[in-house]
This record gives structure tokens, sequence and C-alpha cells, in this order.
């Protein structure tokens, strides 16, 4: 059973820092790529970040380029997104899911909760 369990979201000002962590199970964690999604209220889950298996290329959203940086650790089965220069219009839910350019999995975790707000 597919489990992704997300954590460390919060409340922020806007120009502040908050890094999620996602811990995953229920499937090979280190053969998948990895990603980050959000959902704002009122719209839809939009993919954030993606990482392959093994590190290296990965592919942000262009509202968060040069800001969020995602990693994973393949020995702890976690995956990271570090987020600085926040801003309110990131204000979301923030999910982790396997696979690259779209979710390899229908079972999501409940998310975390990030607010950017002064």
């Amino acid at each position: 059973q597919v489990q992704l369990v997300e954590s460390g979201g919060g409340l922020v000002q806007p120009g502040g820092s908050l890094r999620l962590s996602c811990a995953a199970s229920g499937f090979t964690f280190s053969i998948n790529a990895m990603s980050w999604y959000r959902q704002a209220p009122g719209k839809e889950r939009e993919l954030v970040a993606a990482i392959p298996s093994a590190g290296g290329w990965t592919n942000y959203a262009d509202s968060v380029k040069g800001r969020f940086t995602i990693s994973r650790d393949n020995a702890k089965n976690t995956v990271y997104l570090q987020m600085n220069s926040l801003k309110p219009e990131d204000t979301a839910v923030y999910y982790c899911n396997a696979g690259y350019r779209k979710p390899e999995y229908s079972d999501w975790g409940q998310g975390t909760q990030v607010t950017v707000s002064s």
C-alpha cells in the first residue's frame, strides 16, 4: 500500500523559508522519480517540482524557479522541498507523489499546509 506523508508546512511571513519533507513507503522509492504538487483554494493541483530517481535533472514550475529546490535521500525514502523567498501566492496545500511529469499513484497523502502571510 502506497503511503505518502508530508510534513514541514506552517505559517511564514513573505520572504521567509520552509523545508517540506515527504516520507514514502509501499513502493520502491529509489527507482521512482518524485514530485511535489500544490493546490491552492479554488484552483487545480499543479506540479511544482520534480526530481529523477537518482537526482540530477530537476524540473520546476516557472513560478518557483530560483526559489524552490527539490532534493531526495534514497536511504531514507524521503523527498524534500526547500522553499525560499516565499510569496503569498505560494499559499497552498503541498503534496508529494511518485512520477516526473504526472503523478504515478492515485493515493495522495494528507498534504501539508503552507500559508504565507504577514
